[in-house]
């Protein structure tokens, strides 16, 4: 798998304090305290909340963006759920969620748009005592562990994906996010698209019911537990992953094929999937068999934004820069560029905030 860049995951830039993403959106400036420097300086500040899988991006977008346009970005990367929520009070000028909006949340929102601004990946990892990286696991395999009808590592459903790997009889312990999480949704979406036990037990959505496991906030937060406990199996976004030195599982698409988890495979999936959803997202989870190289935990993130703000001017500025030039610092993140259709729809969107 390309390894992608740690120091994008560091919550803050060293050096440099900025409000809190949850401190609301009232009014148009902020102070940037450097550290370093006794003088403050006013700049024209937007605030953001929400994915952590997309958080690596954004914390590349924050300093370029600050430096081309004069513009403060200040994000929390609270999960999905939660910038849901702070979009959906105004406490905010913008949310990220991974999963689309839900119809009740969308309601709620009151005339947000949802516009796709980055592609990325979930990913299986975990931790067992002597078994190498990129162990081979289906869907139903793994919602088999998640609803504990899988209960060791030795079970003969993992051996036969693994002949020639020495597995031990070590308890499966499977760690969930305990937040609201949009890679919960793509993790539960993509286990109730190949499981229909596991969709009619849990089903998809950003905070699962999990019957089963240990729950940790954040992807961090998922990470870190994945890490310290032998026998964890849990799902983390991609640039996780290297950062952190997990081990990845290699899932099995519907082509048949064991996918590595990359920058490739995300793009193959977004390719195969052109199709918008009558409320504009667009699902990639478990594309067709056509698809062979696609990743099958692929998807879009996206930025929550009302269609009427106070701000019209600096969040249409700051969008279009984010599909657009800001899309170059994904590959070494794990995020591919977006396509050009995607692009060209999401200008169109921006074009109607007002």
């Amino acid at each position: 798998m390309q390894r992608f860049r740690r120091s994008a995951l560091l919550v803050f830039a060293a050096g440099t304090v900025v409000l809190a993403a949850a401190c609301g959106s009232g009014g148009g400036s902020t102070t940037t305290v450097t550290a370093g420097n006794k003088n403050t300086a006013s700049s024209k500040v937007l605030t953001g909340a929400g994915s952590t899988l997309v958080y690596p991006l954004v914390s590349q977008w924050e300093p370029d963006y600050a430096t081309k346009a004069g513009v403060t970005i200040t994000y929390g990367a609270i999960g999905s759920g939660g910038g849901i929520d702070q979009i959906t009070a105004r406490a905010v000028d913008f949310g990220a969620s991974d999963a689309p909006l839900s119809a009740d949340q969308a309601t709620a929102c009151k005339g947000c748009l949802q516009i796709p601004w980055a592609l990325g990946a979930t990913v299986v990892t975990y931790n067992v005592k002597g078994v190498p990286n990129n162990l081979h696991l289906t869907g139903p395999v793994v919602a088999d562990m998640y609803l504990g009808n899988i209960t060791s590592w030795n079970d003969p459903k993992i051996k036969a994906l693994n002949p020639g790997v020495s597995l031990p009889s070590t308890k499966v312990t499977p760690i969930y996010r305990s937040d609201g999480s949009g890679d919960s949704f793509v993790f539960s979406s993509y286990l109730s698209a190949v499981s229909p036990d596991f969709k009619s037990k849990v089903g998809a959505s950003t905070q699962p019911p999990f019957s089963t496991g240990t729950g940790a906030a954040k992807n961090s937060g998922v990470a870190a537990s994945v890490q310290s406990t032998d026998g964890a199996i849990g799902y983390v976004a991609i640039s996780y992953i290297a950062a952190d030195g997990l081990n990845q599982a290699l899932i099995q698409n519907a082509a048949g094929k064991y996918v590595t988890p990359s920058v490739d495979g995300i793009k193959a999936a977004a390719d195969a999937v052109t199709t918008a959803q009558p409320d504009g997202s667009i699902p990639l989870v478990n594309p067709p068999a056509s698809a062979a190289a696609a990743y099958p935990l692929s998807t879009y993130t996206y930025a929550i934004v009302p269609k009427s703000s106070p701000k019209a001017a600096e969040l249409k500025a700051f969008l279009t820069y984010a599909i657009t030039d800001g899309q170059a610092f994904g590959p070494d993140l794990g995020f591919p560029p977006l396509p050009s259709a995607v692009v060209s729809s999401d200008k169109t969107e921006i074009a109607s905030i007002s």
